[in-house]
């Protein structure tokens, strides 16, 4: 009887959605050309190729579930579901319902989602995923397949990520749309650069990300990386590809070349842990930006890892001050957007809220408190992340990441950079970017290294940059924290 009356209830939502038209409440869904069609060809292909019955129409009806117009058959697909139910339906449920435009339809899924799980979190999704995250993994066996049927229908393209989704170093659950297409938020590809005199449109205290290599300086705005979080550059002879994640806070400098494979790197338009997702032209896996290896696609698992190089975050003041043939980003981008300082991203900076969850928050500090992050992943597996607040009033700062000893210097805008120190200890800076060491050695501050005042020695600059609290305890729950 119970069972009955529920499909009742449902039969009685759907007649209530009247004039329901399928579709998604996103500006970003496009539908042309003959792609319903092959996204239909597409979704029977999964039907036809999976050999269990029960599995079969539990895929076919989550695909009718976000595609049909028809009320009858979008109440058949939610019955279906819920008699079909398997562990993994959860998130498949979860991702479905951000697209279906009629309340009535999502309503009736949620209330099917709630009775199979026991929760009762209602329309909150970001509850939703938080629970699916702290289970045991355990996907719908044509998850990869959904997932690119799903997502295809915002970007015919989104399709081939996930065409090899089986190979995944992550939980594919945590694999989330950030909104928008694939380079939606248009990287920058060998942009034009000015001379530090003719960057009128800087202040001194705008922020900057600076890298120098093989002693030629650039210099990157935040204020105009913040609307397209990628720029792919030739610095000292080398191919760069700079990433500046808005939502964590980071900025990482890549190498794009491991011996000779060059990889083309862009915006997937997907977000791992509120930390977005690269991929690469050739094959369309899917990419960690902080790891800077893929972790989803068929490129998993060759031990294929880019090299980070040396970033500081400072301001234009400070790094034109120390590097005066710097060149720097000009304004003529190709693209039109409102580069004033703070203006992208100001809402989502002006607070601590998220605007995508984490499985996990850490409240020994803020979640958006910058920290400097180090990790040498060929050294040792521990992860360190020092409170940008300790080191402002610490301008030396000594640590080991396993067997590295190092020192973290923070000059006076607030930038930090982060050298080799062996077996040496720094007791103060001295005028004119000099160093000295407890022993009475003096040393230069370079950026690629520091360097003894005679030039017989050197201790190199060592990776690190800037993030949010939040998302590199997302990445790293292990880390250790300094603060």
């Amino acid at each position: 009887m119970r069972f009955r009356l529920r499909h009742l209830v449902l039969l009685v939502l759907v007649a209530a959605a009247s004039g329901f038209a399928a579709g998604y409440a996103t500006r970003d869904l496009h539908s042309t050309g003959s792609a319903p069609q092959r996204r239909v060809e597409r979704a029977q292909s999964v039907v036809d190729t999976d050999s269990d019955a029960k599995t079969v129409a539990s895929v076919d009806a989550f695909i009718t579930l976000t595609q049909s117009r028809d009320r009858v058959a979008l109440f058949d697909a939610i019955t279906t579901i819920e008699q079909q139910w398997h562990p993994g339906s959860a998130i498949m449920f979860v991702e479905s319902v951000r697209f279906i435009r009629s309340n009535a339809i999502r309503a009736a899924a949620i209330n099917v989602l709630q009775d199979k799980t026991g929760k009762q979190f209602g329309p909150d999704l970001n509850a939703w995923y938080r629970w699916i995250w702290q289970q045991e993994y355990e996907p719908h066996p044509v998850y990869p397949k959904f997932k690119a049927e799903l997502y295809s229908r915002l970007d015919e393209r989104f399709h081939e990520y996930f065409a090899n989704a089986d190979d995944a170093s992550i939980r594919l659950d945590e694999v989330r749309w950030g909104g928008v297409r694939r380079d939606g938020i248009p990287p920058l590809k060998d942009p034009a650069t000015l001379a530090a005199s003719d960057a009128g449109y800087l202040s001194d205290s705008d922020v900057v990300f600076g890298v120098e290599i093989n002693g030629e300086a650039r210099a990157y705005p935040k204020r105009i990386l913040a609307w397209h979080e990628m720029v792919k550059d030739t610095i000292g002879g080398e191919s760069i590809n700079g990433v500046y994640c808005t939502l964590c806070g980071s900025m990482i400098v890549y190498r794009t070349h491991i011996g000779d494979k060059h990889y083309e790197l862009g915006t997937s338009g997907f977000l791992y842990r509120s930390n977005k997702l690269m991929y690469d032209h050739a094959t369309k896996s899917l990419w960690s930006t902080l790891d800077g290896e893929p972790v989803v696609g068929s490129l998993v698992g060759q031990g294929i890892k880019l090299e980070p190089l040396s970033v500081v975050t400072t301001t234009w003041g400070s790094w034109r001050a120390e590097h005066p043939e710097t060149a720097v980003l000009s304004l003529a981008t190709g693209h039109r957007r409102d580069y004033g300082e703070g203006i992208a991203y100001r809402d989502y900076f002006a607070t601590d809220e998220l605007m995508f969850a984490v499985p996990n928050l850490d409240a020994r500090l803020k979640n958006k408190d910058e920290v400097l992050a180090i990790r040498l992943d060929d050294r040792t597996d521990e992860k360190l992340a020092i409170s940008a607040v300790f080191l402002a009033t610490r301008r030396i700062y000594h640590d080991r990441l396993g067997e590295t000893g190092f020192v973290v210097l923070t000059d006076e805008s607030g930038a930090n950079r982060v050298y080799e120190s062996k077996e040496l200890k720094f007791a103060e800076t001295l005028a004119s970017g000099r160093l000295q060491a407890e022993d009475g050695s003096e040393w230069d501050i370079g950026e690629a290294a520091l360097i003894s005042r005679g030039g017989e020695e050197s201790l190199a600059r060592l990776p690190a940059h800037r993030a949010f609290w939040f998302g590199w305890h997302a990445a790293f729950p292990r880390t250790r924290l300094v603060k």
